[in-house]
């Protein structure tokens, strides 16, 4: 290629070479990075197996914890998933818009809410489980079964009270 001038032109070195920052970490080390990379990663997968029932996996699981809990408050049900109460109420719009979930008035204190599945929010509860089943089996077909259960153990502890403790008392 020629310049201006009639001879060639310097190639672009920063086209060529990218340099690295030297006060910037490599993101495979860090763990909140790659923590979020595969939970992102694995939503999208668990997304795409419950996609025909009409779910995305954040959905599906607050449902499940609802089942689970056996109608719980809004604010219990919040610190069981390690979510900001406001988010929490964010993220059960669509359900309650759906009719799947309905936020019920506690009878014992009627400023709290609790969390109760509709006849239909179950049955389409039903109806994702199966197909949970299917994105379930095929992570520990490709995991491994024994890793799997390592990693939620793992990641269970992570998400504890006593590791959080534990992160805001170290002084490193």
């Amino acid at each position: 290629m020629f310049g201006p001038r009639g001879g060639t032109a310097a190639p672009n070195r920063k086209a060529r070479r990218q340099v690295k920052p030297a006060h910037l970490p490599d993101p495979s080390f860090c763990n909140n990075a790659v923590l979020r990379r595969a939970t992102r990663q694995m939503g999208q997968l668990y997304d795409d197996v419950l996609a025909p029932c009409g779910l995305r996996g954040p959905q599906f699981g607050l449902m499940v914890q609802s089942r689970f809990m056996q109608e719980p408050t809004m604010r219990e049900m919040a610190q069981a998933l390690v979510m900001d109460l406001s988010a929490l109420g964010h993220s059960l719009k669509p359900l309650v818009r759906d009719g799947l979930v309905e936020l019920v008035a506690d009878p014992r204190d009627r400023r709290a809410k609790r969390v109760t599945l509709t006849r239909l929010g179950g049955e389409k509860l039903d109806e994702a489980m199966r197909l949970w089943r299917v994105a379930q089996d095929r992570f520990e077909a490709a995991f491994g079964v024994e890793r799997a259960a390592e990693l939620r153990a793992t990641l269970a502890f992570v998400a504890s009270p006593e590791f959080s403790e534990a992160f805001l008392g170290s002084t490193n």
